[in-house]
């Protein structure tokens, strides 16, 4: 799927965070808060392919009036215009520590994007947070090598 949203790509990459991955021509862009509504309709389709793997306690839709009031970030994954993937993160202060948990991933050609973990990771410290916790299915194990398993909540430190 490539990104048409004329302008507004240029735009965003030079003001915001963004983080390309070692010798690949793929990034990941933080979507700005006020950019939600022009982006939606490229992350959405992806962000539906996540639902089948979820209890059901959250649409898609569901995200937009947190993701605007920046209490959670949406992340995409470009290749040139190509939109690769989508995340979907939210810092977490429990009492001794802060989390960066990643809510919903997906997308196509995974090996690429989860190369810009890093990223992520970088915007989690920045947030003062130590740990990132990923909430997925079993099948994230095969694929965050690095990562604990903590009561089927995978987690790493960052």
């Amino acid at each position: 799927m490539q990104m048409e949203a004329t302008g507004t790509l240029d735009r965003v990459q030079e003001s915001i965070f963004i983080m390309a991955a070692p010798g690949q021509n793929c990034r990941a862009v933080l979507i700005p808060e006020d950019e939600i509504d022009i982006f939606w309709p490229y992350v959405e389709p992806l962000l539906k392919k996540v639902q089948p793997h979820t209890e059901g306690e959250v649409e898609p839709q569901d995200f937009i009036p947190f993701l605007k009031r920046k209490e959670m970030n949406l992340w995409v994954a470009l290749e040139g215009k190509d939109l690769l993937a989508v995340v979907i993160t939210q810092v977490v202060p429990y009492p001794r520590k802060s989390v960066l948990r990643i809510i919903s991933a997906g997308g196509k050609d995974m090996y690429k994007w989860l190369a810009l973990m890093p990223t992520i990771e970088k915007y989690g410290r920045l947030n003062h947070c130590s740990y990132l916790e990923l909430w997925g299915r079993k099948g994230w194990s095969k694929v965050l090598k690095d990562w604990k398993t903590s009561y089927h909540i995978f987690t790493k430190e960052i």
